[in-house]
């Protein structure tokens, strides 16, 4: 059986950690090897290919979330993000969730919205004759995608609505597609573009954008985690957390911050597994203002045991095969380590990884402020950016706190003095 929770995993060697999730994720010498690559794990070669105008390749750290069991299944995360704090706060959200038995989450299958936009036409005429020819149009999308069609997927339901803009009503016609364990922009757009001949013939009307929707309300994901009352710091701060989350529910200035710090979480596990997160955030973002006012993405509360609970509802659209994922190699070996075996499980964790975040920066703004922690993990870099060697980092760190002076210009005196 699989254990996550690893004691003091910040505290081990690189070598140690790289042995430790090897063995947790079955890697071989060829996987590991690509985690110790200086480069990224990808070359110029690679990068001139997936991009146009390259001249280089630019790199992020890599580190491995514990203590997270989602579900039943115990993981390590990979997650990638240049900020300090996140990968610690997210282990130590999963750390005080597992106490209650850790995250529960689901996921809705993996639907994708196409949309066609339709101009020059009666409308209602027009979505009478669409509703009419909505097996010849589904006929049509699948055939463009024999794989989706053999697994019972593909293209499923054909609607229309209108929009009301400057230049008057437009007519827009949305695909729904299955498209399984792939993110599915491509076979989306792919079938949108082949369709819309076709509905131009029925309409007598011109097609326009022919585009998937990245905002996937056909995908969401749910995570709840119960967090024990004693371990989160008493009855007060359980209240203060609730308090905290009313703040940012309730105030757009505070949402937007609150809200970036469970996309920490989310996109950092996006980034390493090769998704696209400019999508997921343009998403999530969107759903929160889907009231008709922008709000928290979480919801905090507590039992009647008075534990504090959290909710995390997000729409995701991901996927664990196609894309980035399928080329950059990192992005592979961090597939394997994660282990999930579907787009659903996929989604479940990035969720589970949000709420985590969550937990513990509202915790902590609820609490002795965020800057503590990371402020410390901030004077590192600064250290290291005074041109410290590794040996000398933690001292002129421990300086900077004792001295409550934290800067660069500090961090290059104090390295004068050693």
């Amino acid at each position: 059986m699989k254990d996550s929770s690893i004691s003091k995993f910040f505290e081990k060697s690189r070598e140690d950690r790289l042995n430790i999730v090897g063995d947790f994720a079955d890697l071989s010498k060829t996987d590991l090897e690509i985690l110790q690559n200086e480069n990224g794990g990808i070359s110029f070669g690679k990068a001139d290919k997936m991009v146009e105008n390259a001249i280089g390749t630019f790199s992020l750290p890599l580190g491995i979330a514990t203590n997270f069991k989602i579900n039943g299944k115990d993981y390590l995360i990979p997650m990638v993000i240049e900020e300090p704090s996140v990968i610690a706060a997210a282990s130590k959200g999963a750390k005080i969730a597992r106490i209650k038995g850790g995250f529960t989450v689901t996921a809705d299958e993996s639907y994708s919205i196409g949309q066609i936009q339709v101009l020059d036409v009666n409308k209602q005429d027009a979505i009478q004759q669409i509703q009419q020819s909505s097996t010849e149009i589904l006929k049509l999308a699948n055939s463009k995608s024999n794989t989706l069609s053999k697994m019972g997927k593909g293209a499923k339901e054909v609607s229309c609505k209108e929009i009301d803009t400057p230049s008057g009503k437009m007519l827009i016609v949305e695909l729904l597609i299955n498209v399984g364990d792939a993110m599915g922009a491509n076979v989306t757009n792919t079938m949108c573009e082949a369709v819309s001949p076709l509905i131009e013939k029925i309409t007598g009307g011109k097609a326009l954008l022919r585009i998937l929707s990245n905002y996937s309300t056909r995908r969401i994901a749910k995570a709840t985690a119960v967090f024990d009352k004693q371990e989160v710091g008493g009855e007060k701060v359980v209240d203060n957390i609730i308090l905290a989350f009313e703040f940012a529910d309730n105030d757009v200035y505070r949402a937007v911050t609150h809200n970036k710090g469970i996309m920490n979480g989310v996109i950092s596990v996006a980034n390493a597994l090769g998704q696209d997160s400019r999508a997921i955030e343009a998403a999530a973002n969107a759903y929160a203002a889907k009231s008709g006012r922008y709000r928290s993405l979480s919801k905090w509360s507590k039992d009647n045991d008075g534990n504090l609970v959290g909710e995390l509802e997000i729409p995701l659209s991901v996927g664990i095969v196609g894309g980035i994922a399928n080329v950059h190699p990192v992005a592979k070996v961090c597939t394997k380590i994660l282990g999930a075996q579907s787009a659903q499980e996929l989604a479940c964790v990035m969720t589970a990884t949000g709420l985590a975040q969550n937990y513990s920066a509202i915790r902590a703004l609820s609490t002795e402020g965020i800057q503590k922690g990371h402020m410390r993990l901030h004077a590192r870099n600064l250290a290291a950016a005074a041109g410290a060697t590794p040996e000398q980092i933690d001292e002129i760190v421990k300086k900077m706190i004792e001295q409550n002076s934290i800067s660069l210009d500090k961090a290059k005196e104090l390295l004068t003095q050693i």
